[in-house]
């Protein structure tokens, strides 16, 4: 396999016409021709300095740039690692559970193991083995590492593919709670900007004019910190009407009050030089994120399921401390 990291690859004279998995194949001998299939389906290649591309078919031009994008190889079949985990509500079919800030869904490059996968592996027993495949048994959807909340686990392959769908089509109610930097101009209303790849930092993600996928978010503004005409921070409540990768997070950040926390989206050059905005609030140590609300339809008993949980003793704290500061007149 050719080595991991990013490649960049010109089409020439002789594969101009061909179909873009075939011209990468030929120019990554190493690689399959499935493989490269398999990276283009994964948004892992791009025209450089535009769009990703996710069609195997699509017709490549003499000149034409590609980044390709090739992961580090995958770490062993996760293991079996027992740790508490807060389970909200767990039947035959499926698991709900409340995921703490800090711990990593499935196993990646850089978190070979001590993830919620492992934890879930020994929780549920060789049930749970390649339910969704064999690196993220069960998993239907995820949060991020620093995220804390809501989660549905699937039981087995029917209820996996019927939650799928759900996601998918988003047909069930997922709502966020965030402290945001500064204060939303309108208290309530609705993102509506597309979200597709960062165009040079393929790690990112971005709000795009063209190449990316519609993306809206509700949001509402719960409360705000510190001085009425220019508060420090804001308690914001946000509903995904899709579910696009780090979506609250580059919506947030596209309005101008990115989340406190937020080593990505954050940007808070100048904030933190600010002497009258409280330490707490420039040291909060991870995105100031929770995943507040999960209501679907249960796949196999047609139950309408509503869960619910608190913020985290960390945002508690912080949104307590902001509401004790007293203002200089």
């Amino acid at each position: 396999m050719s080595e991991a990291g990013r490649h960049i690859v010109t089409v020439d004279e002789r594969t101009a016409g061909e179909r873009l998995d075939r011209a990468l194949t030929s120019a990554l001998p190493a690689l399959t021709r499935s493989r490269v299939k398999a990276l283009i389906e994964g948004r892992r290649v791009a025209l450089a300095g535009g769009a990703t591309i996710e069609e195997p078919s699509r017709k490549v031009k003499t000149g034409e740039r590609f980044v390709v994008d090739i992961p580090e190889p995958e770490p062993a079949q996760p293991q079996p690692q027992a740790r508490e985990l807060d389970i909200l509500h767990e039947d035959a079919d499926l698991l709900v559970l409340n995921k703490p800030a800090g711990l990593v869904v499935h196993p990646a490059p850089g978190n070979p193991d001590n993830t919620l996968v492992n934890a879930l592996l020994a929780h549920c027993g060789d049930s749970l083995s390649g339910i969704g495949g064999v690196r993220r048994p069960g998993i239907v959807h995820r949060l991020d590492k620093d995220t804390s909340g809501v989660m549905v686990v699937a039981k087995n392959d029917t209820t996996h593919r019927a939650l799928s769908r759900l996601f998918a089509v988003h047909d069930l109610t997922r709502i966020y709670q965030a402290i945001v930097w500064g204060a939303p101009s309108a208290k309530r209303a609705t993102i509506e900007a597309a979200i597709g790849r960062h165009p040079i930092d393929r790690k990112r993600m971005a709000v795009r004019r063209s190449g990316g996928k519609q993306a809206a978010t509700d949001y509402w503004v719960e409360r705000r910190f510190g001085p009425p005409l220019e508060p420090w921070a804001s308690q914001v409540s946000a509903r995904l009407h899709t579910g696009r990768t780090h979506q609250v997070r580059v919506h947030l950040a596209h309005i101008g009050c990115p989340i406190v926390g937020d080593p990505t989206y954050g940007r808070t050059r100048g904030r933190s030089r600010n002497s009258d905005i409280p330490l707490s609030l420039k040291s909060f140590g991870r995105q100031a994120l929770h995943a507040a609300v999960l209501e679907f339809r249960h796949p196999g008993t047609g139950r309408e399921m509503r869960f619910a949980t608190e913020m985290p003793q960390d945002m508690k704290m912080l949104v307590a401390e902001l509401n004790d500061v007293k203002l200089s007149s």
